[in-house]
């Protein structure tokens, strides 16, 4: 479990957190850093309002509690009094009899149990007593700490607006220290994370000793096996509450001294929830809003705090404070509770705030937010589509949190999906050059195996087949002309010389002869290519070269062997005219390499014999017209070149236009790329 600083009050559990941004989007003070898909607590700015707590499904947000302190203080000398926040009816829903639960507060060790609610009469009384004295002013209610944070920390400019009064929490404690001694210790219980940070300031130090949530006061009676039967029953002890019961539920100040929220005068404004309390701040920092009092709660009342076990049925626990409220007003002895109001009302129930100034725009750049905006992708107002999947409302919000550095590019939803679409393009292009890869790897294999044997066939047929020819030829000059032997004789003399040149291809296929490099020019090497034979006049040629430089070192009589072969080739598909392309250009994908191209618009390949182009011996020409080792030969004297050889083709018309396409790949110097 992640360990939380001195006055980090919400931390966060590393294990438990995933990339959801649920906490950064009902953070009010976007007080939640993103570092690697984890979530962490920014301490300064956070207001500890709880939202985090309590939207966490996965509890990777928790807050630090104070159940030992608590104990300590229990069994230590002083005297302890626990102050019951009054959304307790709305906690223990399952405790019909109050008393009975008074009962368990008492069983834990505590010398007093008094209700916050008589405080929160005090304090409205106060608010009451501040909009009759001062109707000029506008007020924001104080009583939720959250409220005081948010507005300390990110609207300091409206400082001045907060009612100089204290919490109910501390108004109650100040009431006990009055009827007490010195020596007494307030431990306060209730739904709020942030009455643990407002009992620290130094203008309420000693007031409040510590704060324990619902959550631990639970925890607290299953470890002591404290339930409501085996307790007995009591009462608060005094003063007791009237109408201060309804504090929790919102705009409950203003019912508990009779004033109510007046839609047509609008003096009064009552906002509860993350969402409203952002907007009404907003807008009455900006000057859109007017009015006497702005009456705010960070929860939905406090009927929803992160220290309430139960966070759901809103409206049935509201209705339980209701009810309790009622009870308790019932049972209230309406002179002996006037007289404690006037009796406590002398109280100094005044604080002060400071400015602690949060916010974020105003030190940053916009041509930096128009950067990271472009970076997500975002390059107009009309691209901004302030969808809040990343957790902030707006693109722009994200852009900010992204420079200071509490977000991350990648928490942006629609630049997510973008990447990964060009990751997918990416990925498919690589799958698609590793089968290229492995296929052509095969093809090498195979090829050379065929070329040991080759070339163990060759050199075996080589010396008997110089002396047959050489005898053939001497034969044959001695013999006269007008023998009748002669044609025979020379007809042996042919094909033992074409038996010579099949063995010269199967040498030259499996040779291991090392390459001549020179400086060539590329266009003319092409031209020297085109010279072994006649271009037909019905083949449209058409040469680019679209190089950087035309010089390449390669050697160039194996080049124009390759380049003659494969344009001989060409033509001989377009036995009855067409187009023929030689294109030269820098390799796009690799820039030390040069990518040529010998297009035709002939008969094509079918698939099956693509895959035979490079064996010795397969020709799809007719026979008599090729021995089948003029590519084999190309393929190893590309390969010899550091070079790489392949092709595509079409023979079916119904797929598209026929022709066959070879593309040679040589580096712009093969004898470096050799000696690298």
């Amino acid at each position: 479990m992640s360990k939380q600083s001195k006055n980090e009050f919400v931390y966060t559990v590393k294990d438990r957190c995933k990339v959801c941004y649920t906490c950064v989007r009902e953070c009010p003070a976007k007080a939640i850093s993103i570092v690697n898909g984890q979530a962490e607590i920014i301490a300064e700015r956070c207001i500890a309002c709880g939202n985090c707590v309590k939207v966490c499904n996965r509890e990777a947000k928790m807050f630090s509690f104070s159940i030992d302190r608590v104990k300590k203080l229990i069994q230590g000398p002083h005297k302890v009094a626990a102050i019951i926040a009054p959304s307790i009816a709305a906690e223990f829903i399952d405790i019909t009899d109050y008393q009975s639960f008074v009962g368990m507060i008492r069983a834990l060790g505590f010398d007093y149990v008094n209700e916050v609610a008589f405080g929160a009469e005090l304090v409205a009384n106060e608010y009451k007593s501040l909009l009759q004295n001062d109707k000029k002013r506008t007020y924001i209610s104080t009583s939720c700490p959250a409220i005081v944070s948010y507005v300390e920390k990110h609207h300091p400019q409206i400082i001045k607006s907060l009612a100089p009064i204290v919490s109910p929490m501390i108004a109650t404690a100040k009431v006990l220290y009055q009827m007490h001694d010195d020596d007494l210790k307030v431990v306060f219980i209730g739904p709020c994370i942030a009455k643990k940070v407002e009992a620290m300031q130094n203008q309420f130090k000693g007031m409040v000793e510590e704060v324990i949530s619902f959550i631990e006061l639970r925890r607290m009676f299953d470890e002591k096996k404290i339930k409501p039967d085996n307790v007995k029953p009591s009462e608060f002890d005094p003063p007791l509450a009237g109408k201060g019961s309804v504090f929790p539920i919102s705009g409950g100040m203003l019912q508990t001294v009779d004033l109510e929220e007046d839609y047509i005068s609008g003096e009064i404004v009552v906002a509860e929830g993350r969402q409203d309390i952002i907007e009404v701040l907003k807008e009455f920092e900006e000057g859109y809003l007017e009015a006497k009092l702005f009456d705010l709660l960070c929860c939905n009342g406090c009927l929803n705090g992160p220290g309430m076990s139960n966070r759901k049925q809103f409206f049935y626990k509201r209705k339980n404070i209701s009810n309790f409220a009622k009870r308790q007003y019932d049972r209230l002895k309406a002179d002996q509770w006037k007289n404690n109001i006037e009796k406590y009302s002398s109280l100094k129930l005044d604080r002060f705030y400071v400015a602690d100034d949060q916010r974020y725009n105003s030190d940053i750049r916009e041509e930096d937010i128009i950067r990271v905006k472009e970076k997500l992708g975002i390059k107009n107002q009309e691209d901004e589509l302030n969808c809040t999947a990343c957790g902030y409302d707006t693109c722009h919000e994200h852009a900010v949190a992204i420079i200071k550095g509490i977000a991350e590019t990648e928490m942006c939803l629609p630049y997510t999906i973008d990447k990964l679409h060009e990751y997918i393009k990416e990925l498919d292009v690589s799958n698609k050059k590793l089968f290229s890869t492995q296929a052509a790897l095969k093809q090498s294999e195979k090829l050379a195996s065929m070329g040991q044997l080759a070339a163990g066939i060759a050199h075996e047929v080589n010396n008997p087949l110089g002396v047959v020819i050489m005898y053939a030829h001497l034969l044959l000059d001695e013999i006269e002309p007008d023998s009748p032997y002669y044609k025979d004789l020379k007809l042996i003399v042919d094909q033992a010389d074409r038996c010579k040149k099949i063995v010269g291809g199967l040498l030259n296929f499996a040779r291991k002869s090392k390459v001549n490099i020179n400086e060539v020019n590329i266009r003319t090497m092409i031209k020297n290519s085109m010279k072994a034979f006649v271009m037909p006049a019905n083949i449209d040629l058409n040469i680019e070269i679209n190089t950087r430089d035309n010089i390449m070192q390669c050697d160039h009589d194996q080049m124009v062997q390759v380049f003659s072969n494969l344009i001989k080739n060409a033509v001989d598909a377009m036995p009855d005219g067409g187009k023929l392309s030689i294109v030269t250009e820098d390799d796009p994908q690799a820039e030390d390499y040069l990518k040529f191209t010998i297009a035709d618009t002939g008969t094509g390949i079918s698939p099956k014999n693509q895959e035979r182009m490079f064996e010795p011996f397969f020709t799809t020409k007719e026979d008599g017209k090729g021995t089948g080792l003029g590519l084999p030969i190309i393929y190893g004297i590309v390969k010899m070149h550091k070079g790489n050889i392949k092709l595509e083709s079409n023979a079916d018309p119904q797929k598209g236009p026929t022709g066959t396409s070879f593309f040679v790949t040589l580096p712009k110097n093969s004898e470096k790329v050799e000696n690298d």
